[in-house]
């Protein structure tokens, strides 16, 4: 569930949404959620001064904890 809601949230941000890419990695107690765009298109997802990247992890914080998880959201390059 919280995989599809950072890819809704990256294909709606983006100009190329097909580029978008969610991996979930399991820890034992936190799940990381690898966000990869395309090169033009990261600086839609960062935002300016990482505003859009820290709003994107706030929901990320707050689905998951209603889910009773902890999730981390990494965006890669």
């Amino acid at each position: 569930m919280l995989k599809e809601l950072v890819e809704y949230i990256a294909k709606s941000l983006v100009d190329n949404p097909d580029e978008v890419v969610v991996t979930e990695v399991e820890g034992e107690q936190t799940s990381v959620l690898e966000l990869k765009v395309a090169k033009e298109d990261l600086g839609k997802v960062i935002g300016k001064q990482g505003r859009t990247a820290r709003a994107m992890r706030v929901i990320l914080t707050a689905a998951s904890t209603k889910a009773k998880k902890r999730c981390v959201l990494e965006i890669l390059e």
